[in-house]
């Protein structure tokens, strides 16, 4: 957390202690007071943009209670506030946002269609992101007083990997964030910033394990669960050559690196040998290099919901009994939730960011008195989430489902449950149906080939991948799941990160027999279920068990 680099140069662990748990009381007292503190958030959201082109059109300026917010502004997903967002990308700030309020960059994630969702990040919600990283982080070190004053591991993504046409960065906040560290709080994390920007994905975990093998790493803190696993296994695959750089003082992946990044980054590594040897002997002795035997973990942390907590099972082997801390629902839009303990993704809403509603899980967002204010909602029972941030979304439907866990004075603890209906995320891919059907479409087409019915079911393996299940015999399947993958990857910004860095595997194939799936869905549709649909994607691992395994599975080498 940002707020602890003030100590870090005076080694005064005492009073970092006393600062965090100083702002652990300030978000118990603000969700003990979580109602006025939503007023006061949404009050500020309105005025603060009153004057843009959408605050205007949506009588801004005569919002007075909640009431009025709802009266005036409906309920919209992503795709309805796209043509203002579009506006801002094109330059025009005001379409969405105030006066004096300037974007710094867009963030950008994976949308349910072909184009990926834009996030207009400015200073106000940049404060926002951070606070709900700080007061994650302050609550975490609290409880593992042994990741205190100790090295980070965080993998950082580019804030550019493109411009728009008025030059403005697009990519992942976590650039952002770590471009604006102070120099002392930089030095608790091991990752360097221009590791984000090696494109070939073996040699940046190479680069970023070489970096953080030799340091004494108090915590890991990422997003899926599928990337510090992605990094002990380069390690451990790398061993000899990892250990040999350390000894040396040198940087040598198994990949291509861009020359002014690896000189940069080799300039600032030393000789080690004592670490080496360190390492060697655990490798005689276990017969491989892991993490547990070279880092002594406080805890790591990360998302455990969901399909993404298959994960948690290969955790053990790698990071022996390292507690594990779900980072909450934490979407590029904006932080929903902030767990307070280990083994749950339940997390007390995070009220002092955003201003948040909740629709009854299988109502209408146009249903009045199907949506709810935060203290509002009821124990045990299922909502989607609504939330007007400083990014310019008003009334925004995120499209995740929660279960209300409790409460926490006012604030309510939420579990994520899923995504919306028919998304897979079994690494953080948040495939949609959508852009299954599209993908599928476009490989058709391109193998000027006719094919309407089809299967893909996400499968739990080493690594995870989908299995496509066809009921057509043809000589080019392997050339078409190859397709099919390429597909994906140009609909869907993050199946193509988690792809190209190995933490989805590759397409199978399970070819069924001729005609199998008209068959099947004659048989559940029946003579009276006229609203029977055929389902193209499979959401969790071990949905598509009803399908038979009729030919040996035939794993596709995809580029």
């Amino acid at each position: 957390p940002r707020g602890l680099g003030r100590f870090a140069g005076r080694g005064l662990g005492r009073a970092a202690r006393a600062y965090a748990r100083r702002q652990y009381h300030i978000l118990l007292r603000v969700a003990k007071t979580a109602v006025r503190t939503q007023e006061r958030v949404l009050r500020e959201k309105i005025e603060r943009n009153a004057d843009s082109v959408f605050g205007r059109e949506h009588g801004f300026s005569r919002i007075r209670s909640h009431a009025d917010f709802a009266a005036h502004v409906p309920i919209r997903r992503y795709e309805e506030l796209a043509p203002w967002v579009e506006r801002v990308v094109g330059g025009d700030e005001r379409a969405l946002l105030g006066s004096g309020q300037r974007v710094l960059m867009f963030a950008m994630t994976s949308g349910s269609t072909d184009q990926p969702k834009y996030v207009p990040v400015t200073a106000a919600f940049l404060r926002e992101y951070r606070r709900g990283w700080n007061a994650f982080g302050f609550k975490a070190v609290l409880d593992h007083p042994d990741a205190f004053m100790r090295p980070i591991l965080q993998v950082v993504s580019p804030m550019d990997e493109h411009r728009t046409a008025r030059g403005v960065p697009c990519g992942s906040i976590s650039g952002l964030l770590a471009g604006r560290q102070g120099r002392t709080v930089r030095r608790f994390y091991v990752t360097p910033r221009e590791s984000g920007a090696i494109g070939d994905a073996e040699s940046r975990y190479y680069t970023i394990m070489r970096f953080a093998v030799p340091r004494d790493v108090g915590w890991v803190v990422t997003a899926s669960p599928a990337t510090p696993l992605k990094l002990a296994r380069t390690a451990t695959t790398y061993a000899d050559r990892l250990i040999r750089d350390i000894h040396d003082g040198t940087l040598r992946p198994p990949g291509d690196i861009p020359d002014n990044i690896h000189k940069t980054l080799a300039a600032r590594l030393i000789s080690d040998p004592t670490t080496a040897k360190r390492l060697s002997t655990a490798v005689e002795r276990n017969g491989e290099l892991l993490p547990r035997d070279y880092w002594k973990l406080a805890f790591l942390a990360n998302w455990t919901g969901g399909t993404l907590g298959l994960h948690l099972r290969d955790f053990p082997r790698y990071f022996g009994d390292a507690p594990v801390r779900d980072i909450g629902l934490l979407a590029t839009e904006g932080r929903v939730s902030i767990p307070l303990e280990d083994g749950t993704p339940a997390g007390v809403l995070e009220v002092a960011g955003s201003f948040f509603e909740f629709i009854d899980a299988e109502a209408d967002a146009a249903d009045a008195s199907a949506v709810h204010r935060c203290h509002e909602l009821v124990i045990d029972q299922e909502y989607r989430v609504v939330m007007t941030t400083s990014a310019g979304f008003y009334r925004y439907d995120i499209g995740d489902r929660v279960r209300v866990r409790g409460y926490m004075g006012e604030a309510p603890i939420v579990e994520f449950l899923h995504r919306g209906a028919h998304v897979s995320s079994v690494t953080g891919e948040k495939l949609t149906e959508w852009q299954v059907t599209s993908a599928f479409d476009r490989a058709c087409h391109a193998a000027q080939m006719a094919m309407t019915e089809f299967v893909l079911a996400p499968v739990w393996a080493d690594p995870p991948y989908y299995r496509l299940h066809l009921d057509r015999n043809f000589a080019s399947v392997n050339q078409f799941a190859c397709r099919l993958d390429e597909e994906l990857s140009r609909l869907n910004v993050e199946y193509d990160s988690k792809r190209s860095t190995g933490r989805l595997g590759p397409i199978v194939v399970n070819r069924l027999p001729e005609g199998f799936f008209g068959r099947l869905d004659g048989e559940r549709r029946g003579t009276s279920n006229e609203q029977y649909k055929h389902q193209y994607l499979y959401t969790k691992p071990g949905d598509d068990a009803c399908l038979p395994l009729c030919f040996a599975e035939q794993r596709i080498k995809v580029s």
